[in-house]
């Protein structure tokens, strides 16, 4: 089987952190280059002097994670994944794909992203594909993620898709934190919703988010897109959130996010890989939520919830 490999590069110190991120975009195991400690290490078990002269010769303050994707995935949906999660978590990184030449990397992915079906009544479209079988009449959703994370591939969008069809009401307003390509936005008001905003940290994700609602025919005010870091250029109250985003991020909103929802509003969480849910959920308990549904994908999960009345 060929294999891509993607390499994050990123600050030794920050090398931990961004390991449990790279453990969520693949269920089967990373490789991480961390040279902090090699001369304690070898100690332990040999003399230094058998080291090689070229790994003492590795820097230090830098260290490499290393993913591998099967050739029937869409390499894509990864980087833009850890793209995304390392800009939320403030890490600083680089990354490479070993299996094609990086410039030609934006259409290549494109081969493994087909339509694809989603919950009862969506049909999520790469735009660049017009012949495809619709034949029981779902609302098509256009997409063009270019380096933003979003196709619906990935099992933390998808999670969000099923519950927004379950939980959103035809009237809603809908905000979505961390948006990437802008398909939840997008999604919410194929489902019914009167207006959706969209906010994410990365300013590439903001415009190809814009991009992605022209092309579905919705703009401002109907919809919209900011950059800023989850609400902080946001006001007012919705009647649902969500938010796909990473386990911390989502404890660190959690006690922030009720002050944008309105009575009866429905907070949905996604982005939670299986060892940290209890995590996630014990803080969304401390801060007034209860658990509506929880559903599971492979090993992420996704949760609904409702503020406690107090």
């Amino acid at each position: 089987m060929e294999w891509t490999e993607v390499t994050v590069k990123v600050a030794a110190d920050d090398i931990d952190a961004a390991g449990d991120i790279a453990n969520m975009a693949v269920p089967y195991g990373i490789y991480i280059e961390d040279y902090r400690t090699l001369e304690e290490e070898t100690l332990e078990i040999a003399n230094i002097d058998l080291i090689d002269e070229e790994l003492l010769k590795k820097d230090r303050s830098v260290g490499y994670i290393h993913l591998y994707i099967p050739a029937d995935q869409n390499p894509a949906e990864a980087v833009s994944f850890l793209s995304e999660r390392y800009s939320l978590a403030g890490i600083e990184h680089e990354i490479d794909l070993q299996s094609c030449k990086n410039e030609d990397w934006e259409n290549n992915w494109k081969e493994y992203f087909k339509p694809m079906k989603v919950g009862e009544s969506l049909l999520i479209r790469p735009s660049w594909i017009d012949e495809y079988d619709n034949s029981d009449g779902r609302k098509v959703l256009s997409i063009e993620p270019g380096l933003a994370f979003g196709t619906g591939g990935h099992d933390t969008t998808r999670l969000c898709m099923e519950m927004l069809e379950k939980y959103l009401k035809p009237g809603d307003t809908v905000l979505d934190t961390g948006c990437g390509s802008g398909i939840l936005a997008i999604a919410s008001l194929l489902l019914g919703a009167e207006s959706a905003l969209g906010v994410d940290i990365d300013e590439l994700a903001v415009k190809t988010a814009k991009q992605n609602g022209i092309l579905n025919g919705f703009s401002s005010p109907e919809l919209r897109f900011v950059e800023g870091n989850l609400t902080d250029k946001i006001s007012g109250k919705f009647d649902l959130i969500v938010a796909n985003i990473v386990a911390d991020v989502i404890i660190m909103f959690s006690s922030v996010v009720g002050d944008f929802m309105k009575d009866g509003a429905y907070f949905i969480v996604s982005g939670i890989i299986a060892d940290r849910i209890a995590e996630v959920k014990a803080a969304l308990s401390e801060n007034g939520f209860e658990t509506v549904e929880e559903n599971r994908s492979a090993d992420w999960f996704c949760l609904v919830l409702t503020r406690k009345r107090v």
